[in-house]
């Protein structure tokens, strides 16, 4: 005779099921983590955005069925090699407690450097991922082998593993070849482009630098080039990205002018940006414009 808590695992046994469910292809990511001696290939991790395991656990339990805390320490007065570089800094460790009603709860620990942009977001977001795995909730990811892809100039994948079977939720297992999410230039259907928006995003480059030039291409345009832009509505796109990324420029420099020379260079050593036109991605900007705005703010108090 079964026992009642043979009994409740039994009746479980669906709901970590439902959990253990992959994601749809269209939530995993991949990340590069290194590259081959010339850049022209990486290895690449799946990955997929807490967002897909918040609405997971939002769909099988309702928002009010599960809570999710957070413990945060840091470590200071650690040493690391950054860019060549022997850097002083520290680190953020964050401990997540998952707790699911009728389940139970499990916890997990992120942790990331602190000199490293959004080092709290990528802390917590590990945690949490990690306390959700102890449910079977995105565990699967963890079977992902090494996967070598080739890049393009940015270091930017330009075509992404295809998802294995085992990888994809029940009902699209019919056999088919499934891409991971990401941008594919050649699966998208061409059609005409003004060649006057091509000149006016070409000659933005100049004004944002090659990494951010490069980065709204990729993702607003899907392309490398302004030339390969294969579509009217996405050079808009590309237009009006580069056309707010050119404000955060301006805006910076303005910033820049009223804090004087000296403490503009004190916040760019602070962010390890060298220039203006070698800020590495859009997220570094919105950092240097939040620091720039504090700077000045403190200059007037």
């Amino acid at each position: 005779m079964a026992t009642d808590g043979t009994s409740a695992t039994t009746e479980l046994d669906p709901v970590f099921s439902q959990l253990a469910e992959p994601f749809a292809p269209c939530e995993i990511k991949w990340r590069v983590t290194h590259t081959n001696k010339d850049g022209s290939r990486g290895a690449v991790i799946a990955f997929a955005d807490p967002r897909a395991y918040t609405d997971r656990l939002n769909q099988l339990f309702t928002p009010t069925g599960w809570t999710r805390t957070y413990e945060i320490s840091t470590v200071s007065s650690v040493t690391r090699i950054k860019k060549d570089k022997l850097i002083q800094t520290g680190k953020v460790l964050v401990t997540c407690m998952l707790t699911i009603t009728g389940l139970g709860c499990h916890s997990g620990s992120g942790e990331e450097w602190a000199d490293e942009e959004n080092a709290m977001t990528s802390a917590e977001a590990q945690a949490f991922k990690r306390a959700a795995s102890c449910f079977g909730l995105g565990r699967y990811l963890y079977n992902f082998t090494e996967m070598w892809v080739p890049l393009n100039e940015h270091r930017q994948p330009t075509q992404f593993p295809t998802l294995p079977q085992w990888a994809l939720p029940k009902a699209q297992r019919n056999g088919k070849a499934h891409p991971a999410s990401g941008p594919r230039p050649s699966a998208i259907q061409r059609g005409p482009i003004d060649q006057k928006t091509t000149a006016r995003i070409e000659g933005f480059r100049r004004i944002l630098g090659d990494a951010i030039y490069g980065e709204i291409l990729w993702r607003a345009g899907h392309a490398s080039r302004a030339n390969d832009i294969p579509k009217a509505q996405f050079q808009a796109n590309v237009a009006e990205a580069m056309e707010r990324a050119a404000r955060g420029i301006h805006k910076a420099k303005s910033l820049a002018e009223q804090i004087g020379e000296a403490s503009f260079i004190a916040v760019m050593d602070k962010l390890q940006i060298e220039s203006m036109t070698t800020i590495p991605r859009l997220e570094s900007l919105k950092t240097l414009v939040i620091e720039l705005e504090e700077e000045a703010a403190r200059s007037v108090a």
